[in-house]
């Protein structure tokens, strides 16, 4: 295997911008199959898009575009912290964190004076997001919620489907204008 400093520099994907904001939805950077495939959790076994779609009351194997407008049209932007990085593999513990480039991402929570908080999927992206952002300027996030949410990659097997979609229907339940209960009916 190639020492880090030998490999090619990843760049990550653009956001997914709603326009009125009130949730933003922050991973860490895409794994290998969500960069070949140029979309966001494109790995089959990332739980983000089954979650997602059973809040929302959307399918989860509708094309790509269509699960994109399903979350823009419930107020929800979607990106990565980290914007480029050297890593081997897809695992965010394979991530050195001396390449780490962060995402612009103080531009576009000032773009939306509607956004009430950032969900973490998963600890890589909240330390990362803490790390490149909260250390140098506490008063980013002054007024905004912030929330750890269990990873949804396949490989934090650390707790199953059905308890990690709980914890994000829980969690991010203020945040869902369109919120659905177990069953699938609209609360």
């Amino acid at each position: 295997m190639p020492k880090k400093k030998d490999l090619p520099r990843l760049t990550g994907l653009d956001a997914v911008e709603a326009p009125t904001c009130r949730l933003l939805i922050l991973g860490s950077m895409p794994g290998r199959e969500s960069l070949l495939r140029q979309q966001y959790y494109a790995h089959p076994r990332n739980q983000f898009w089954p979650i997602m779609t059973t809040l929302l009351g959307g399918e989860p194997k509708a094309p790509y575009p269509e699960r994109l407008n399903l979350l823009k049209n419930n107020r929800i932007s979607l990106w990565d912290v980290i914007g480029a990085c050297i890593r081997p593999g897809s695992l965010d513990g394979d991530i050195d964190p001396r390449s780490e480039v962060p995402n612009p991402l103080p531009a576009l929570i000032n773009r939306h004076p509607e956004l009430k908080a950032l969900a973490f999927n998963g600890r890589k992206a909240e330390s990362s997001f803490k790390r490149h952002f909260l250390k140098p300027d506490p008063a980013l996030c002054h007024n905004l919620e912030l929330i750890d949410l269990p990873s949804t990659s396949p490989a934090y097997a650390g707790l199953k489907a059905d308890v990690k979609l709980a914890l994000w229907r829980e969690k991010l339940a203020p945040f869902l204008p369109t919120i659905c209960n177990p069953r699938g009916d609209r609360l």
